[in-house]
């Protein structure tokens, strides 16, 4: 973010021009009335005698958040904008690290860095379906990404980053309904230099990463930008009997190049070539113990070492996980962006950004988190695959009057989604669930005074099948094949009205049309035997399994024989015909289809009072389309909105997501220009709100009738009186809370979701705060030094979609450090940097350990294990920089 001249209403048009101040900013309040933060104004290089010559403020600062070069204090939105400096200072190299400088943005990941999703003020996706699009969206250099593990990656050289809460669809792509993260990554210029970096650090960390830049004409320019990281897990994995073989977990092992032309044929014409590539090829992610349940003993006879943690101790950071947790990820993409100052409407400008981006990811995954061979998935292509081929296509024509500065625009995304899902079955899986389910069987027996042979309950499957054990669960149970299409087509306008000097009027609008296909194929290629043999006489081979173990059924009557088996059966058919195993999915197919057409749009009244001071008011309406849910989905009876049961749903759609946001701000300016004060209410209602939870054995998308978030976002940023020292802060207080409303029968106890009406939404802290210092002085003639330390605080919030108990993850606070010594010129710079410098322990997402919940879903049911994916821990080292 630079410090400019204060910028007309006219669009801008990226010329060559000098390199202006880039401004150092951290991020983060400490108190509420008081609140301390930081910028940093650098020295400039190459910039002109009167650039140096004029003093700089932080009322100069310019964003691009409603699609044009603005004065940060004159936008109606609450905008938190991070520039390049800060970034670095902070060591931000992707959007989940950007969560340490903004309050009331969470980021976090689950079973692969895939499922990584952002959520703002409380808002966010919920779950791990790739048919789920994202509530806050992902934008890299004007180019929309469709999920935000798409987005997630080495972001390279960062420019900006802009971060804007509550919906944005005028004008930022699609499914913005919660909110936008904006990255600007650094484009050529018409010096000749080149960039190096080298870092090491604990577990093994090596990074090297390089820039050429250099003019190729008067009027093109070239850069290239290459990185390559590893490090090594922080993460110890017991193995068990394999076979995986690799001990440690939440590995890094990646590198990226990005090239980019810039080419400026005349005075009004711009263009910029983007081509990127990156890979990673790492092993992420296994998950900690949070709770031991009764069914741990189970598990731990069937490993050849303990199978779980004998006492849970997330803080020991160990798992056990016998099969392989590999991914690997490659994102390339094509983009080129116009932008013409036609001749048109008073030189109004074109602006085109074209893009092509291809995105694939392949994991292994360990489903039952122990070193039991249970259930788990290869990291095969055939098996395990998710892919996004996108083409986009964002035209606008931007153009302003004294009294007007208009914009309007269409937006087009052709999006091609293909997932191939599979679940193998391990050689502990029959005797596992098995053992489980009998233990129920016999309690119900022993309840009624009859006896039971309780010896061997592993058999007890091959008992109920009459097939011999260990035949008819085994080897590859469900494959499953996905592909959807989804077309979005949008005409966006977004315009503002100076009605006076003071009063200035927006309003934006957008028309919206989704087109959805999803073609599905479902197979069990081993032909789910077990399953199969239950469906064809449940009672009949539950009789003959309680027969077999001494039951005497013939001393009951017909009725009470009727009565037994009619409470036994299904609950025995039902864990013989887990979504995995169900031999009523086998060879099923269908096909669904769905269209949207829907308005949404915003208006805004901002009146400034006086150099000083700005207020606004604003209501918008967002929306985010819904979809379809990628996964094995069964019920009672076929429809999604029943209770658990086994017959295949065919309807997997859900709705799409709304929401009515009211927002009341101020941006005031003080000090002269060195000290921005910003504070926002908010209230905002969403509509069929879209939480994926899993429930035990898949993720069942779910459809919330209200969710209200409410609050205050406010922020801070101080250019102090003593020289060098910059503070910014922001401090968040949201109430995101579900509606009193139990749509089904899983809303009330004991349903799985029983918790959730009137209660706090999951991942949304009450409060969160962000504080950053950075301090730069000179010493020695030609050196230079430089500080920054930030953290983050967020108060307890639940981490599991269902809210149980166990999933409460505690208040935390996570601090970065940085200390730089380098010349005046930045010729050099030697950093001592380390990140959550104070080893904070903390969950990303708890879960119910699959297949180790059969308890029910009250607080403290002594069946029940919980896993919990872990934050990093304390990282640390060194990084060289040289510029030539």
């Amino acid at each position: 973010m630079n410090v400019r001249k204060p910028v007309t209403r006219k669009p801008a048009i990226r010329k060559p021009a000098p390199r202006l101040l880039v401004l150092s900013i951290a991020c983060a309040l400490a108190t509420v009335p008081v609140a301390q933060v930081r910028a940093q104004d650098a020295v400039a290089t190459d910039a002109d005698p009167q650039d140096e010559a004029r003093t700089t403020t932080l009322s100069g600062l310019v964003v691009t958040a409603q699609k044009r070069e603005e004065i940060l204090q004159d936008v109606p939105i609450a905008i938190t904008a991070l520039p390049e400096q800060l970034l670095q200072d902070t060591g931000v190299r992707d959007i989940k690290d950007v969560q340490l400088l903004v309050p009331g943005l969470t980021v976090s990941s689950t079973q692969s860095e895939v499922q990584t999703v952002a959520r703002i003020r409380g808002i966010g996706t919920v779950g791990d379906n790739a048919g789920l699009e994202s509530s806050v969206g992902v934008v890299i250099d004007g180019v929309y990404r469709p999920r935000n593990g798409v987005g997630f990656g080495d972001l390279g050289e960062i420019e900006r980053i802009e971060v804007l809460k509550g919906p944005q669809g005028t004008v930022f792509g699609k499914n913005t309904s919660a909110g936008v993260i904006n990255v600007i990554t650094r484009r050529p210029d018409y010096n000749t230099y080149v960039d190096g970096e080298l870092t090491v650090g604990n577990y093994g960390a090596l990074g090297v990463a390089g820039t050429f830049n250099s003019a190729l004409g008067e009027n093109s320019a070239l850069r290239v930008y290459a990185a390559k990281r590893q490090r090594d897990g922080w993460v110890d994995v017991h193995t068990g009997g394999g076979p995986r073989r690799e001990d440690e977990d939440y590995d890094q092992n990646f590198h990226s190049l990005r090239g980019q032309l810039l080419l400026e044929p005349t005075d009004t014409l711009d263009i910029n070539f983007i081509a990127d590539f990156t890979s990673r090829e790492e092993n992420c992610c296994t998950a900690v113990t949070l709770v031991r349940g009764a069914t741990a003993p189970i598990i731990d006879a069937l490993a050849p070492d303990e199978g779980v943690i004998p006492v849970a101790d997330p803080s020991r950071r160990e798992v056990w996980s016998n099969r392989s947790t590999e991914q690997d990820l490659k994102d390339k993409g094509l983009s080129m962006e116009v932008n013409w100052e036609t001749p048109w409407f008073g030189g109004a400008t074109l602006t085109s950004i074209t893009a092509s981006r291809d995105w694939e990811a392949i994991n292994g995954l360990d489903f039952d988190f122990s070193t039991a061979d249970l259930i788990y998935r290869n990291a095969d292509r055939d098996e395990s695959f998710t892919g996004f081929e996108t083409l986009t296509q964002e035209l606008r024509l931007t153009g302003s009057t004294d009294a007007f500065d208009w914009m309007v625009g269409a937006f087009y995304s052709d999006e091609d989604l293909k997932r191939n899902d599979s679940y193998r079955v391990g050689a502990g899986y029959e005797p596992y669930v098995s053992t489980l389910v009998f233990q129920r069987v016999a309690a119900g027996v022993t309840g009624l005074g009859l006896p039971i042979d309780t010896s061997n309950p592993a058999a007890f499957f091959s008992q109920v099948t009459g097939q011999p054990f260990g035949t008819g669960f085994s080897g590859l149970g469900a494959l499953d094949r996905y592909q959807q299409n989804a077309k979005s087509y949008a005409l966006f306008t977004n315009n503002t009205w100076h009605a006076t000097d003071a009063l200035d009027l927006t309003l934006g609008l957008r028309y919206t049309r989704e087109d959805k296909e999803l073609d599905s194929v479902y197979s069990n290629p081993n032909g789910s035997p077990g399953c199969a043999a239950a469906l064809a006489d449940p009672a009949g081979g539950v009789a003959q399994a309680l027969l077999a173990r001494g039951v005497p059924l013939g001393a009951l009557t017909p009725e009470q024989q009727a009565a037994l088996l009619g409470q036994l059966a299904p609950q025995v058919v039902g864990f013989m015909c887990l979504p995995w195993a169900n031999a009523l999915h086998n060879g099923r197919s269908s096909h669904q289809e769905r269209e949207e057409k829907e308005w949404s749009g915003t208006l805004k009244a901002a009146y400034r009072w006086n150099d000083s001071v700005m207020t606004y008011v604003s209501a918008a309406r967002g929306y985010k389309a819904g979809g379809f849910n990628l996964d094995r989905v069964q019920s009672a009876d076929g429809q999604s909105s029943s209770g658990a049961g086994i017959v295949p749903v065919a309807d997997t759609s859900f709705p799409g997501e709304f929401v009515d946001s009211y927002e009341l701000g101020a941006k005031t300016t003080w000090m002269d220009g060195n000290l921005l004060l910003n504070a926002t209410l908010f209230h905002q209602t969403y509509e069929d709100f879209q939480l994926n939870s899993f429930l035990g054995t898949s993720f069942v998308v779910r459809s919330i009738p209200e969710v209200v978030s409410q609050g205050i976002d406010t922020e801070v940023l101080w250019q102090t009186p003593i020289e060098g020292l910059m503070v910014q802060g922001g401090l968040t207080y949201a109430d995101t809370r579900y509606g009193d409303e139990t749509p089904t029968a899983e809303f009330v106890f004991p349903g799985p979701l029983y918790k959730l009406p009137g209660s706090r939404a999951s991942f949304a802290p009450l409060w969160s705060g962000s504080a950053s210092v950075t301090y730069q002085w000179e010493f020695g003639g030609n050196l230079m030094g430089r500080f920054n330390i930030g953290g983050k605080y967020m108060s307890d919030f639940n981490t599991g979609s269902d809210l149980d108990a166990e999933k409460v993850q505690e208040g935390y606070a996570v601090f970065n450090a940085r200390l730089g010594i380098g010349s005046r010129d930045r010729r050099w710079m030697v950093e001592l940097w380390g990140q959550n410098i104070f080893d904070e322990d903390y969950i990303q997402v708890a879960f119910d350990a699959p297949l180790q919940a059969p308890g029910s879903p009250a607080p403290g049911d002594p069946l029940n294990s919980y896993n919990g994916f872990p934050g990093a821990p304390a990282m640390y080292g060194v990084t060289l920089r040289v510029h030539y």
